[in-house]
């Protein structure tokens, strides 16, 4: 008999530790390790030295962005050699791989930080005060101090402009992507075509297109609605094209079961489709606006500029935050030239909020419910649980009632047996 057929009582505690297994390790799966980083660190110093080495005193070179791509090319090299000696082919070809989509990653990110910047430290000196954001040009000339003038009529105009042209494109963006995805027909590919065709359509073709239609042919002036319907032109196929792809993406079985219920095709798109689809079309949305809120030329074919501030897009000129960029940084006077810095900050604060505003309405994935209908949902499930406990309370207290109606006319029976006795 060996220790492993004894109790565990008898068997000493030497015999019983040894025969216990050891614990659980977790396995980490992924990650960066302390090789990783060593192996990373190694090839940029030592791809850094040979690169100042052979770039500075060896080859007759010259120039950061010679010496910055020289300096890449090493590293990478180096990496693979490094990353060879430690690891399996398959291996280092998936951690250099790693280390190119990091870097890429990493220089759009500089590149993006470098351009913010940029703008930011030119601008400034106008976006510091106060009266930039609450003054027009209107009294301000060029060589007006910097506390002088300011960007709102800019500001308003981009903003009525934009939510015009949002109001106009983005339901018949998305009338065309249920068309082209779910009705189809023979008239489907001649309107996707179409579509395809005015994504790539230059910017000044649609200005050009509204003078000559909606100014010059139907004698409308400029404004800024006259802006809005070439803004309306760029944004529609944006718009398009994106929700197309994201009403694809519904699953079919949810139409087929729609339909299993006795769903017409409208209430099945009205109340499926589009319901399941809605965090990618406002995304599409946005999409939209973002290519529309950049646009100069069609603006300025479309509703001229001015220095006054004009709230009626429907009579006189108006100017945007683009056009109003484009017409102050090429003047030689240096505030100037900062306000329109100030402008492009200005701008590309709105198209910040404009992706934020995209990436919190759809990062819900479709069909995942909202906070509200989350409590909606409880609030009735409480009150149906609430109005059963309810029933089950009546329903007793009828049975109990039930109950002693039939205990009185038992005794009355027996009562009128015992007077026959």
């Amino acid at each position: 008999m060996t220790t492993l057929d004894l109790p565990a009582e008898t068997v000493p505690a030497p015999a019983r530790e040894k025969a216990a297994p050891p614990p659980e390790r977790r396995i980490r799966i992924g990650g960066v390790t302390r090789e990783d980083v060593l192996t990373v660190l190694g090839a940029l110093t030592g791809s850094l030295a040979l690169d100042w080495i052979l770039y500075e005193r060896v080859m007759p070179f010259s120039g950061a962005l010679g010496f910055l791509l020289c300096w890449y090319l090493l590293f990478l090299t180096g990496y693979t050699l490094l990353g060879g000696l430690q690891w399996g082919a398959l291996l280092v070809r998936e951690r250099l791989v790693s280390v190119v989509a990091w870097s890429a990653g990493l220089l759009v990110l500089a590149l993006i930080a470098d351009q913010i910047g940029y703008i930011a430290m030119r601008g400034y000196e106008a976006a510091q005060h106060l009266n930039f954001f609450t003054e027009s040009m209107e009294t301000t000339s060029a060589l007006s101090p910097i506390t002088s003038g300011g960007a709102l009529h800019a500001v308003v105009g981009s903003l009525e402009q934009l939510g015009l042209a949002t109001l106009f494109a983005v339901p018949l963006g998305i009338a065309a992507a249920v068309f082209m995805s779910e009705v189809g027909g023979r008239m489907a590919r001649p309107v996707r075509t179409l579509v395809e065709a005015m994504t790539a359509l230059p910017s000044i073709v649609a200005g050009l297109f509204i003078l000559g239609v909606v100014i010059i042919t139907l004698g409308f002036e400029k404004s800024g609605f006259a802006a809005s319907l070439a803004l309306t032109v760029m944004m529609m196929p944006i718009v398009t094209r994106a929700a197309e792809v994201v009403i694809r993406l519904v699953p079919g079985t949810l139409r087929e079961a729609s339909f299993a219920l006795g769903g017409s095709q409208w209430r099945t798109v009205w109340n499926v489709v589009l319901p399941t689809a809605r965090p990618g079309l406002v995304t599409a949305v946005v999409l939209g606006m973002a290519r529309g809120v950049g646009e100069t030329s069609p603006v300025l074919l479309t509703s001229g500029f001015t220095t006054q501030l004009n709230a009626n897009p429907f009579s006189d000129r108006q100017v945007s935050l683009p056009l109003y960029i484009w017409n102050y940084v090429k003047t030689p006077y240096p505030d100037m030239v900062a306000r329109a810095f100030a402008a492009a900050l200005t701008l590309m604060t709105m198209v910040l909020i404009l992706f934020v505003t995209a990436r919190v309405i759809g990062g819900r994935r479709p069909g995942q419910l909202t906070r509200r209908q989350r409590r909606r949902i409880d609030r009735a499930a409480r009150a149906a649980e609430s109005g059963a406990r309810r029933r089950t309370a009546e329903a007793g207290g009828f049975a109990v009632a039930g109950a002693h109606r039939t205990a009185g006319a038992a005794g009355t029976a027996g009562t009128a047996v015992a007077g026959v006795r």
